[in-house]
């Protein structure tokens, strides 16, 4: 058997905290915190092979943040930095730790953010300190609560809503630990879609929908609950851009009941069913018993497969910098004249759009060498799952070719995992233009090979 263990500490910023990440927001900071924010780790051992797994409810590590958090976990835990995989939900709706446009609650969340790190650590080491014998499952299910987020209005050009046409995964995967006696110990799921339903009209903090699934897995199986970013680069909710804080409650709902119904029908060891006696009653009663046929796969194994993928030529930093300055100095004044909140709403949009630029200018500027970016596919098999990850927000088309290429009997696809280098679209989409493709740092042809850095990484673990 492998050994598992798993651990959990609330997150949860301070009322005021710097918010959300909206275009067509007017409001700067949050007014209280709907549901709570986690870090939630588990570590898998055996023999002397350790993996960790941590799933935080926060929009992003950057590389270096990735890079810093890593190596403080490996530290403190003894478990290699090439074994941990950071995973964040990708949620829109929590703090906000960098300054952009907003100014109010800044200082709030950064005090949040300079919590994180040491968060991470803990909650792998107290997950280590919790190992026990355990197997594990695996099981897929389905939920639509997801949608292709490209349409196209009747000229043409793609806006970010609801394509009924478009490629879409409402796949739910999900992984289960179990001790020696089958007690729940941990629930991985797997979703592909952008945690975008609360949006610019919401001041609260959230975690979104993986906040609730995971509340629902967990009161109906027991053990705590991990979530994992799909990919979900061109995913969304069906219903988004809201305000009303019920629907990301029912929307996790929806996704958390099929997780737990899909996780309570997973046994990792085949059984036959025994008849043990006819015991004589009012009826008489057939007593039986389902007896383990076989010991489940205990395999425990780990990949990090890098790459290089070609670059598009973007905005060069200074222009970028130059644009996005021009916007904040502009929304300043706008705020200082007592604007309307029309105006004030069309100046931060104009901001928010100059800032996403300045983010894909750093972005290229930082990772880009003789017109390539290194990504790092990581591929974690537990039994006869293995779990693969890039860390970018990828398109559903790359999960779809990686599961039907993959030599694993399951596999599950994620991104948003061990840093974060935006958009991987298709060839197609490139075609096609869109936010997306907009704002990637990354030419055709990339996508390809992030599959075939992906194909490679779970080859090397069956």
């Amino acid at each position: 058997m492998l050994n598992a263990g798993v651990a959990r500490i609330d997150v949860s910023p301070q009322i005021g905290v710097a918010h959300a990440g909206w275009g067509a927001q007017t409001h700067q900071v949050s007014i209280g915190n709907d549901m709570p924010l986690y870090v939630t780790a588990l570590v898998v051992i055996k023999d002397d092979v350790e993996l960790a797994i941590v799933d935080v409810d926060i929009g992003i590590f950057t590389n270096q943040q990735d890079k810093d958090i890593r190596e403080l976990i490996s530290k403190a835990s003894g478990i290699p930095f090439g074994n941990i995989r950071l995973a964040y939900t990708h949620t829109h709706s929590g703090p906000i730790t960098f300054g952009q446009w907003i100014k109010d609650g800044i200082d709030l969340a950064t005090e949040w953010w300079n919590t994180i790190p040491a968060i991470c650590a803990k909650a792998v080491v107290d997950a280590k300190l919790t190992t026990l014998p355990a197997r594990t499952g695996f099981g897929r299910g389905s939920c639509d609560i997801n949608i292709n987020r490209r349409p196209a209005r009747d000229d043409g050009e793609l806006f970010t809503g609801r394509n009924w046409d478009g490629a879409v995964d409402h796949s739910v995967d999900v992984v289960s630990f179990d001790d020696a006696d089958d007690n729940p110990i941990a629930t991985i799921v797997n979703y592909a879609m952008h945690p975008t339903i609360m949006a610019h009209e919401n001041q609260w903090v959230t975690p979104d929908f993986p906040g609730p699934m995971r509340s629902v897995v967990e009161h109906a199986v027991g053990g705590l609950c991990l979530f994992l970013q799909g990919a979900s680069g061109n995913q969304g909710p069906v219903d988004g851009f809201t305000g009303d804080l019920r629907v990301y409650r029912k929307a996790g709902s929806k996704l958390g009941a099929e997780a737990a119904r899909v996780r309570l029908n997973i046994d990792p060891r085949e059984r036959n069913e025994r008849l043990d006696q006819i015991l004589v009653s009012g009826a008489d009663l057939g007593i039986y018993s389902n007896v383990p046929t076989n010991e489940s796969d205990d395999t425990v194994a780990v990949s990090n497969v890098s790459i290089d993928m070609p670059s598009r030529d973007v905005i060069n930093l200074v222009d970028a910098q130059a644009a996005f300055d021009a916007g904040e100095k502009e929304l300043e004044t706008s705020r200082a004249s007592g604007a309307s909140e029309e105006e004030i709403r069309r100046v931060v949009s104009k901001v928010m759009r100059a800032n996403i630029q300045l983010s894909v200018a750093r972005l290229s500027d930082e990772n880009t060498l003789d017109g390539h970016i290194e990504i790092t596919a990581q591929s974690m098999r537990f039994g006869e799952t293995v779990l693969v990850s890039i860390p970018v927000e990828p398109f559903v088309e790359l999960a779809q070719a990686v599961k039907e290429r993959s030599g694993s009997a399951h596999t599950v696809f994620s991104g948003f995992s061990n840093g974060h280098i935006n958009y991987l679209a298709t060839d197609i989409a490139h075609e096609e233009g869109g936010y997306e493709v907009g704002v990637s740092v990354f030419a055709p042809g990339s996508a390809e090979l992030a599959i075939e850095a992906s194909l490679e990484a779970i080859g090397d673990v069956l």
